[in-house]
C-alpha cells in the first residue's frame, strides 16, 4: 500500500487515467499475446500496470513516458528488469526507428491519452513500415469512428484515413471503473495492423486527407457539392458515384480513386 501512495496524482494536462483493473489487464495481455522473441513498445506506461505483464513475455520492452515525475518511479519499480528500456519523451515527436535493433518490426501498445489520440495515430502511421501491429486503449467513441463502415453515422475522415492504411478491429469495451481517476466515458481496446497493400492502391496521403476533409466538412450536403472545387461531375459519374450521394456513403476505395484522379 505504501508504494501505491508514492505515486503522483494523475495530471489533467497529460490526460492521465491510470489502468488498475487486473481482469482488464489480463484481457489486454491475452489480446496482445506477446512472445519471447518480440520487441514491444509501450506508450504511456503510467504506473506500470501493463508494463509488468508485458515484461514477462517479451524479448525487449521500450516504454515512452512523458511525465518526468513517473520516470524515476518506473525505474525503481523495475530496477531488476534487464529487458526494459525507459525513455522520458513525447511520443508525438518520438522517432521509433531508433528503437529497432536488427530491422525487426515493433509491436506498439498503450493506454493513449484521449487528448492526443488522433495526432499520435497519424504520427505512428507515418512510421508504419517499422510496425508489425498496434493495440491501444482509446475512448470508445474514437474506436467506433475508426472501425465504422460506410453509411454509419460514425463513419468519417478518421475511419477512411486509418482503414486505408490499417486493418482495424474493436476487441472489447473497458468501463470507467477500471481507471484511476475514472474517465467520464467508456474506453475500448482496438487492434490495428498496418497493411502491406493499401486499400484501393497507392495514393498521396496528403491528397487523400485533403479530399476527405473537404468531403466531410458539411456532412449533410451531397458529394458533388462538398467536392465541387476538386472533383468534376463527369469524374464522379465516370467512377460510378451518384453526385447526389452523401459523403458518408462512399467507400474507402472510392475516396482513394477520387484522390488518385485529383493527383493524376
Amino acid at each position: 500500500m505504501s508504494e501505491q501512495r508514492s505515486y503522483p496524482k494523475a495530471r489533467k494536462r497529460f490526460g492521465q487515467n491510470f489502468l488498475h483493473d487486473e481482469a482488464v489487464i489480463t484481457d489486454i495481455i491475452a489480446a496482445i499475446s506477446p512472445q519471447k522473441d518480440q520487441h514491444l513498445v509501450e506508450i504511456g506506461p503510467g504506473r506500470g500496470a501493463l508494463t509488468a505483464a508485458l515484461l514477462a513475455d517479451s524479448a525487449r520492452l521500450d516504454v515512452i513516458e512523458l511525465d518526468r515525475d513517473l520516470v524515476p518511479i518506473l525505474k525503481n519499480q523495475f530496477s531488476e528488469s534487464t529487458n526494459l528500456y525507459i525513455h522520458q519523451a513525447d511520443a508525438l515527436e518520438f522517432d521509433f526507428k531508433q528503437l529497432q535493433q536488427n530491422d525487426e518490426k515493433l509491436r506498439v501498445i498503450g493506454n493513449l491519452p484521449y487528448n492526443i489520440t488522433t495526432p499520435l495515430l497519424f504520427h505512428l502511421l507515418d512510421q508504419a513500415t517499422l510496425i508489425e501491429d498496434m493495440c491501444f486503449m482509446l475512448q470508445k467513441e474514437v474506436v467506433e469512428r475508426i472501425c465504422a463502415a460506410p453509411g454509419n453515422k460514425s463513419y468519417g475522415r478518421l475511419s477512411i484515413m486509418i482503414q486505408y492504411q490499417c486493418m482495424a478491429e474493436q476487441l472489447f469495451i473497458v468501463p470507467p471503473t477500471a481507471f484511476d481517476p475514472p474517465p467520464k466515458v467508456d474506453s475500448a481496446i482496438i487492434y490495428l495492423q498496418p497493411r502491406k497493400q493499401f486499400v484501393g492502391g497507392d495514393v498521396c496521403i496528403k491528397t487523400l486527407g485533403t479530399l476527405v476533409t473537404q468531403a466531410f466538412r458539411q456532412r449533410r450536403k451531397t458529394i458533388a457539392n462538398t467536392l465541387k472545387n476538386s472533383v468534376s461531375l463527369s469524374e464522379l459519374e465516370r467512377q460510378g458515384i451518384d453526385p447526389k450521394q452523401r459523403p458518408e456513403t462512399l467507400s474507402v476505395e472510392q475516396y482513394v480513386a477520387l484522390a488518385q484522379s485529383v493527383g493524376a
